[in-house]
């Protein structure tokens, strides 16, 4: 039996990428701290790499050579309607940057900036639908909003986004998208919730809402699932990655990572209360 595809409804987040200026340095890193492999993705004649990291042979992530200037971790959101969804950026205050642009068979995208300054891009997907492995050791785990003044009133605005209390911190909630995973590839996902005591909504949780710290320019910060944060941190420090930072807290051990090139991304080990 064909395994199901994931789905991401309008307003998700399905997909990660990064552009760095050595794509071999870039995956020899990534491979060695979370597991990767890799195939190429980009056409014959295209100007540059793009390769598509896998785990147990489901996509989880994207690396392709581009702009030196950013080699930060991008986020995509999925979207129905690219040319409304960028008519309703501008209307909620927002700049495009670039596109609509296609990429190949695989879709559509464009990039915003948010009114507090954060990028972020839209994807109208094709045949790349989005990542395939989620919330596992090695794979993409969450993207949340760094900002101190976050836009939150735009995202309302352009996807209709929820921002509830958590208490610990401001969760990001697309309503429905807990019953779509119930429907489609996650059947248990609210048993599997209920058995660590999630907070309520949490179904519906695509994001957080964090603080930037001092001198950081407002972005969407790319965390990754780990199975041990003290080991994936030694891992980074050997191939020629920082540590910036390391934290345990109620849910989670953490560590902040600068890969070789720049980037900086989380690695997060779940550690639920008991």
């Amino acid at each position: 039996m064909t395994e199901q595809q994931r789905t991401y409804p309008q307003g998700v987040p399905s997909w990660v990428d990064i552009e760095q200026a050595d794509v071999e340095a870039a995956t020899a890193f990534y491979g060695a701290v979370l597991g990767w492999t890799f195939h190429d993705a980009a056409p014959s004649g295209a100007p540059s790499r793009y390769v598509i990291a896998q785990l147990d042979g489901r996509d989880a992530a994207g690396i392709g050579g581009g702009d030196t200037q950013d080699p930060a971790w991008k986020t995509y959101v999925a979207v129905e309607d690219l040319d409304g969804d960028l008519d309703r950026v501008a209307a909620a205050g927002g700049i495009v940057t670039t596109g609509p642009t296609v990429a190949g068979e695989g879709g559509t995208w464009a990039e915003l900036i948010d009114p507090s300054g954060a990028r972020l891009r839209l994807w109208k997907a094709k045949r790349r639908l989005g990542a395939q492995i989620v919330n596992v050791p090695g794979a993409w785990n969450f993207s949340d909003l760094h900002a101190a003044d976050p836009a939150t009133e735009f995202y309302v605005s352009v996807f209709g986004w929820e921002f509830s209390d958590a208490g610990f911190a401001t969760m990001i909630r697309v309503p429905g998208y807990g019953d779509h995973l119930a429907a489609t590839t996650e059947p248990d996902i609210r048993e599997r919730q209920a058995s660590v005591s999630v907070p309520p909504g949490f179904e519906d949780a695509i994001g957080w809402v964090g603080p930037a710290e001092d001198g950081e320019p407002p972005h969407w910060h790319v965390t990754f699932a780990v199975a041990d944060r003290d080991e994936t941190a030694a891992l980074a420090a050997q191939h020629g990655g920082e540590v910036l930072a390391a934290e345990d807290g109620e849910w989670a051990r953490t560590a902040t990572i600068r890969d070789p090139q720049g980037a900086v991304f989380t690695a997060s080990q779940f550690t639920p209360p008991e």
